[in-house]
């Protein structure tokens, strides 16, 4: 199944009334039509559709229920493209919010077929007036990159092909690309090396780098952890099902990238992504080792399976010495995140007022929602350690997600704007906008502050 968008209405596209539960008939619909829905008892509630005939009994066009404030009832017009019969379509009443309608539509087109095909239909929709078709082409477009990477399963997944994704969207754009691998990471990237040491691909840190140097520099850092064993404490295998996914924040920046390489954004972008597999063999790095990080803070291990945080650091550190304008890191860092709010809504961390302000209205202007959570001082204290500078997990299990972010901050500080989303990467029950599976999240947000701030 796919949904396509077409600038200009063509002559045998079929109207969709929008009605709300308010207006049950929209101006212009047809008496027939009429009649119809009020002897079907629509109700016009957000996502409801309807076919509506004409005299001779074929198909006059359709009504679709739209209204309500929650990102998922504004995206709710992906109903459409599974909804609505082949053929050409258009609005004959504009959304309210044209161009969330027709991201919404194009992203409930999406299915992830490389393994099983299924049968594709062809729904075609006209844009309306108020929508970029180029900018809600390029969301949809960065939206599928990340939903299709963390889909992909992690024996085609891996390290090497984390890098074969990344040199495909920098090429696009003729971005560069600088890769450091395997030994050749101990001696720079020290955590990064000792994550994934043991697997059968290299570890490596990937450093993509696009537009002009006098530019604003936004520094974007991905967590690549092609799979999660847990390392030596290891997890349960209820555990693993999911952790093809913890590549999520990879996936993630590199749609942002993407989507700012294509938008042509005035800015500086360089993009870093260290991927490892964390897995376990003769070489793996142990509970109770301490590692020296790239920073020189020295690093006790009290759990192999806070691995993503040792990678980032390294990756932080390095961002640091070119001091970036915008410093921000995506992962799928921590299950106390979930817990705190569950798959749909990233936390964010930041001590740079402004920039939380603009996220947080950027969220809801773009239905791509985002909450700030707090990097409280006084859990810091947590991390201590007897043997090194610092331990990279607490010993009491209590506010996870922020101490995990505190942990980061060790390798930020002093940045002039850092920020640090812990993303989930993954849709558990079936939207209208999106099937179950990988997700994209929060980079509508941070792409609309980018282009407010830099654009």
């Amino acid at each position: 199944m796919a949904s396509y968008l077409t600038r200009l209405r063509v002559p045998d596209a079929r109207p969709v009334w929008l009605a709300t539960p308010g207006n049950l008939l929209p101006n212009g619909i047809s008496v027939t039509a009429t009649k119809w829905l009020k002897s079907c008892d629509f109700d016009g509630k957000p996502g409801s559709l309807i076919l509506v005939p004409d005299e001779n009994g074929q198909i006059a066009g359709a009504v679709f229920g739209t209204g309500g404030d929650s990102p998922d009832e504004r995206l709710m017009f992906g109903k459409l493209a599974t909804g609505l019969p082949e053929g050409n379509w258009y609005f004959a009443n504009p959304p309210a919010e044209p161009e969330l309608a027709m991201l919404g539509y194009l992203l409930g087109g999406y299915r992830f077929d490389r393994y099983k095909k299924t049968k594709e239909r062809k729904v075609t929709l006209g844009c309306p007036v108020g929508a970029n078709a180029d900018r809600v082409i390029h969301l949809a477009q960065a939206t599928f990159l990340a939903r299709d990477l963390i889909n992909i399963p992690a024996n085609d997944m891996g390290p090497d092909a984390i890098e074969a994704a990344s040199r495909a969207v920098a090429k696009t754009s003729k971005a560069k690309v600088i890769v450091i691998k395997g030994a050749a990471l101990a001696r720079g990237f020290p955590m990064i090396h000792a994550v994934g040491r043991a697997a059968h691909e290299e570890p490596r840190l990937i450093d993509m780098s696009w537009g002009s140097k006098s530019s604003p520099k936004i520094t974007l850092i991905g967590k690549g952890v092609a799979f999660d064993t847990g390392g030596l404490d290891i997890k349960p295998s209820s555990s693993m099902l999911l952790m093809k996914k913890d590549m999520g924040g990879a996936a993630n920046v590199l749609a942002l990238a993407q989507l700012i390489m294509q938008s042509g954004l005035k800015v500086r972008l360089r993009v870093l992504i260290p991927t490892v597999e964390n897995s376990i063999s003769a070489s793996a790095f142990r509970p109770g080792d301490i590692l020296k990080s790239r920073s020189g803070l020295t690093v006790e291990i009290g759990n192999t399976d806070a691995e993503g945080r040792l990678i980032l650091a390294d990756a932080l550190s390095w961002a640091m010495e070119e001091d970036p304008d915008l410093l921000i890191d995506m992962a799928t860092l921590t299950g106390a995140a979930r817990v705190a709010l569950g798959p749909d809504l990233p936390p964010f961390f930041t001590d740079d007022e402004g920039l939380a302000n603009d996220l947080a209205i950027a969220s809801g202007l773009v239905a791509d929602p985002v909450w700030r959570l707090p990097l409280w001082a006084p859990y810091e204290r947590k991390l201590a350690s007897k043997t090194a500078d610092t331990n990279n997990v607490t010993s009491d299990g209590f506010a996870g997600a922020v101490t995990a972010a505190l942990f980061l901050k060790k390798f930020a500080a002093g940045a002039r704007s850092w920020v640090h989303f812990d993303i989930f990467g993954w849709n558990p029950v079936e939207k209208a906008h999106s099937p179950v599976g990988g997700e994209a999240q929060a980079i509508r947000t941070i792409f609309h502050v980018i282009e407010k701030r830099f654009g």
